[in-house]
């Protein structure tokens, strides 16, 4: 083994001393292997890191997430339950701060599209300039399109032609004069539903094509009646729809008004006979018949209606007390030809025009009342009981013609 090692390192280090100087390197080694302890050294010097890894770092990490766990479970659960009790107060507020609105902004608000579309029309012809036979011309053709009707946009025209011709004219001033001759219009029309207290009970018909808002509206007059202190009796005359019928006896629930029915596809006009006799053996105030809905040009349709009509004088010859027409003024124009056809066939005594919120073609009114007068009773400008109230003219021509 000593004879191997010197030539070993003669030939790794080429170095020509004798073999005794390996002993000697041994204790001159520690001094040069000391740098390779050194390394060494460092690896134990790391092996104490992995000690706290094994002591008590593993411990920690396996139970603080356990606790953090429970924690945010904790704190997470307040959490929607901290939004759940914000969530209802604002959900209950707004029907609250809904009926504080005076009437007058709700249908403001419900006739605003109507409004904005003829307001803004006016505004864009009416800029401070000299009224002309042009610029009247051109107002006519507006106010005709807004469904205001002939006769009163050649009123409304002719009023400023003699008033302000060749003078300046603005669109707050064009306004003025437009809600002036509105009211004008739809002040002999504008009459309250006033419910003969002789009359026990008070029939109501109420009629309409499909669609009209019939239903609804008889849900919230039972509801004013009611608040009156009036018993009513409510009619599910809608005999052809099955949702017609169970709307109504939602409403009677609400109303606490009792609804007479009979399953669908029963005979309407036995039905109304039914409720009449049997509203006026209880006493009631008010007995509200509903109808289903019909188109006016169906003869067979408006041939039952008038058997309904024919049926009900039976028990009481002076029934209906009202016939009761509900209009949609989404259908504009098409809503002249149910007045009339209506009118005709069923003896009209007064109007409801419903859904005036959800149409630019609230002007259709004006022109109603201008060629037929029938009495106006209420307007509906949504969906809640508040919705529909007595109609004023005040009130309408002023909101439709945006002027406060």
């Amino acid at each position: 083994m000593t004879d191997n090692k010197p030539g070993f390192f003669k030939r790794l280090f080429g170095i020509e001393t004798p073999v005794v100087q390996p002993p000697a390197p041994p204790e001159a080694m520690p001094e040069t292997p000391a740098p390779a302890p050194a390394p060494v050294e460092p690896t134990p010097v790391p092996q104490p890191a992995p000690e706290p890894e094994q002591v008590p770092l593993p411990g920690p990490p396996e139970t603080t997430p356990d606790y953090v766990e429970e924690i945010e479970e904790q704190a997470a659960e307040p959490v929607p339950t901290m939004f759940v009790a914000i969530d209802p107060p604002a959900i209950v507020e707004v029907p609250v701060e809904a009926p504080r609105q005076s009437w007058f902004a709700r249908l403001t608000t419900g006739l605003k599209r109507s409004s904005d579309q003829l307001t803004g029309s006016i505004t864009s012809v009416f800029t401070k300039r000299k009224l002309d036979n042009a610029t009247l011309d051109e107002l006519e053709d507006i106010l005709i399109q807004a469904d205001l009707g002939m006769e009163t946009a050649t009123a409304i025209t002719d009023t400023l032609r003699r008033d302000r011709f060749d003078r300046d004219v603005s669109g707050e001033d064009v306004r003025a004069v437009l809600a002036a001759e509105v009211e004008k219009v739809l002040g002999p029309v504008a009459r309250p539903l006033v419910i003969d207290a002789t009359q026990k009970p008070f029939v109501i018909l109420m009629i309409g094509v499909n669609g009209s808002g019939k239903t609804t509206t008889i849900g919230k007059l039972a509801q004013q009646f009611g608040d009156q202190g009036k018993s009513v009796m409510l009619a599910a005359g809608d005999t052809f729809r099955a949702a017609a019928i169970e709307q109504l006896q939602v409403w009677g629930q609400r109303t606490n008004a009792t609804v007479i029915s009979r399953p669908a596809g029963s005979d309407a006009s036995g039905l109304a006979f039914d409720a009449v006799t049997q509203a006026r053996a209880e006493g009631r105030d008010v007995l509200i018949i509903d109808t289903a809905g019909r188109l006016q040009n169906r003869e067979e349709l408006m041939g039952e209606l008038e058997k309904v009509i024919r049926v009900i004088k039976k028990v009481d010859p002076t029934a209906p007390h009202a016939t009761l027409l509900t209009l949609d003024a989404t259908t504009g124009q098409n809503a002249l030809k149910q007045v009339e056809i209506f009118g005709a066939r069923a003896g009209v005594t007064g109007l409801v025009m419903t859904k005036l919120d959800g149409t630019a073609r609230g002007g259709i009114l004006v022109a109603i009342a201008k060629k037929f007068g029938l009495p106006v009773h209420f307007i509906g400008v949504g969906e809640s009981v508040g919705d529909l109230e007595p109609f004023t003219a005040s009130e309408f021509a002023r909101a439709i013609a945006g002027t406060e």
